[in-house]
């Protein structure tokens, strides 16, 4: 996504006064919604959360949220909390503190909202609602139960936005029959969990079913179509509600569909046991169980281990978070070639082939291959795939093949170039090509043409191909730079110490000869020893800390590394390491000696 995207969620699931049921879904909703929102391969937006605040945090935080943008800006905001009318009909958003009698002091209006929308000067704006809304509530009646609706769209499409500008307004329902009674909030046994809404809304983004008309976008409309679907179908009592003006389609996010599923295969209980438990070394004996469990051939297996490394390497401390993210890096889809050049061919011709052999774990090789073009066909093979060229086209083909695994994808790009028939071309071998005749493609869409790669497992769903952009090609050297310069680091610390140790000796011999009348401090100071010392201790430190930071460039941003890459990045770093840590240890006591025993010489 090229505009600028920021969301901002808002959930509140505690409150202060007891009337106010605590709900069980907001916490974990926007965590979830945080996470597809913010992925760059999904929703690529800023995403900033807001739990259990005060009214006035909440008024604060919606009014910054929308000031100052520009008009490329998109804006997303999630509210998941009670909704609640008052007696006047007004709809509010209950904060942490509001009090039911005193919602025009303590809760948010919509009408607050609606009116940051309407001002703001950024292109679009999309609310979404997953709230249940309360009637009128009256303190002077011990069991008043308001009567009548929430029309929640109508309290948005009263005043139009800025004129040019789109907002949309989908909501988890338009009339939720939830009320107060005697300071409680109750509940009609037919009314929802408010979860199902923004659940919906996840799963659409993260498994790009929302995708529905598969052009690898999820737009606002696919969206809604979606999550309407999803809702109806677990509860027939609440309807999602739709209202927009807008300019042109809104894409919310790019598609995963065609994405490998694979049904898991839990790890064993002891082994999910030893995950969780108090003891580092368990716990690093777990990982390395796991690491073995992600080569098994039976692909339901390798992928339970592979659900466990990656909540591992989310969650647990940094030694043994790198070593999941190491293991889970060896099954990245590693196409050779992933380029691919045909040179001429005439039109007409028979369709030449080249192979593309993929490596690495059982589970690695499995994935689904889908060509952007249709004059690309591919073919499975016992060790990947052949791709063929259609020569019905004339002039300069450029495409890719996109490979879905698992855990993430790679991009094999081909191109060609399609000569007249009766132009001279150059039909010389090619390396990895025959010129066998083959089926040609037929044209149309990308599904197709989508074969599974590799070993048998379950039927595809999409990750985003890996950024080819220059930002994310100098990304792609910064991990390996770092490496380096953490070697570079630590080899001089080594020779630093070497040095320090020589002059050492050398002030410690001289010091000897001088029997009563000389100090050590003199001798070392004359032989300059402390400084090479120093000088090794802070190289040392340097290089570890400058390795950290590669392993952690590569950890964190997967999708822009290579497989030798990083490969390169965690041998160089674990050379670096090596020789950092006896340098620092070793000048630690050299340290602690001189500074001990000195008095004494």
């Amino acid at each position: 996504m090229t505009d600028s995207r920021h969301a901002l969620i808002i959930a509140n699931d505690r409150y202060t006064d007891q009337g106010l049921k605590k709900l069980r879904a907001p916490a974990q909703d926007a965590a979830a919604l945080e996470k597809v929102l913010h992925d760059p391969q999904i929703g690529d937006f800023e995403v900033e959360v807001v739990h259990n605040a005060s009214a006035d945090v909440m008024r604060r935080r919606i009014q910054g949220f929308f000031n100052e943008r520009r008009r490329a800006d998109t804006l997303l905001l999630h509210f998941s909390c009670h909704g609640l009318k008052s007696e006047s009909g007004e709809l509010y958003f209950a904060a942490s503190d509001t009090e039911p009698p005193l919602l025009a002091a303590t809760a948010v209006p919509s009408q607050f909202v609606r009116s940051c929308m309407s001002v703001t000067r950024a292109g679009r704006s999309v609310l979404f609602l997953d709230c249940c809304y309360g009637g009128a509530f009256s303190r002077g009646s011990s069991s008043v139960r308001a009567s009548g609706d929430v029309n929640v769209l109508e309290s948005f499409a009263k005043d139009e936005p800025v004129s040019g500008r789109g907002w949309a307004v989908i909501t988890a329902s338009d009339s939720m029959e939830y009320a107060f009674e005697d300071n409680h909030l109750t509940e009609d046994s037919s009314a929802p969990r408010p979860s199902v809404f923004t659940h919906a809304v996840v799963e659409g983004l993260e498994t790009g079913e929302a995708d529905l008309d598969g052009d690898g976008k999820v737009s606002l409309d696919d969206l809604y179509e979606y999550v309407y679907r999803q809702v109806r179908e677990h509860n027939p009592h609440q309807t999602p509600k739709k209202a927009a003006e807008l300019h042109g389609e809104l894409h919310l996010a790019h598609s995963r569909r065609g994405r490998i599923k694979i049904a898991a295969v839990p790890s064993p209980p002891s082994l999910q046991t030893a995950l969780n438990s108090e003891e580092f070394l368990t716990r690093q004996g777990a990982v390395l169980e796991l690491q073995k469990r992600l080569q098994h051939t039976e692909l339901p297996v390798a992928e339970g281990a592979r659900q466990h490394l990656e909540e591992v390497a989310r969650n647990d401390i940094q030694q043994i978070a790198v070593m999941a993210s190491e293991a889970l890096g060896k099954i990245r889809l590693a196409p050779s070639p992933d380029h691919l050049d045909f040179g001429v061919m005439a039109k007409g011709s028979a369709p030449r082939k080249q192979s593309v052999t993929m490596h690495g774990p059982p589970l690695a090789r499995h994935c689904v291959a889908q060509p952007r073009q249709s004059w690309l066909r591919v073919d499975p093979t016992g060790s990947g795939l052949e791709v063929h060229v259609d020569t019905a086209t004339e002039g300069r083909l450029s495409g890719d093949i996109v490979l879905k695994g698992v855990a993430d994808e790679s991009v094999i790009h081909v191109e060609a170039e399609v000569a007249p028939a009766h132009k001279p071309v150059d039909t010389g071998p090619e390396p990895g090509t025959s010129d066998g005749p083959t089926e040609p493609s037929h044209g149309g869409g990308d599904e197709q043409h989508t074969v599974v790669i590799g070993p048998q497992g379950t039927p595809p769903r999409p990750k985003k191909p890996p950024k080819t952009t220059a930002a994310a090609r100098r990304t792609d050297r910064r991990a390996p730079a770092l490496a380096g310069a953490a070697l570079a680091l630590a080899v001089a610390s080594i020779g630093t110490l070497v040095l320090a140790m020589q002059r050492a000796v050398t002030a410690i011999v001289e010091r000897s000869e001088e029997g009563v009348h000389g100090t050590i401090e003199d001798n070392v100071r004359e032989y300059g020893a402390l400084t090479p010392l120093i000088v090794c201790l802070i190289t040392g430190a340097v290089a570890l800390v400058v390795g950290a930071v590669a392993r952690h460039e590569v950890a964190t941003h997967r999708e822009h590394y290579t497989r030798q890459a990083a490969s390169s990045t965690h041998t160089l770093t674990s050379i670096a390491k090596g020789l950092a840590i006896p340098a620092l240890v070793l000048a630690v006591l050299a340290g602690i000696a001189y500074l001990v025993g000195s008095p004494y010489w």
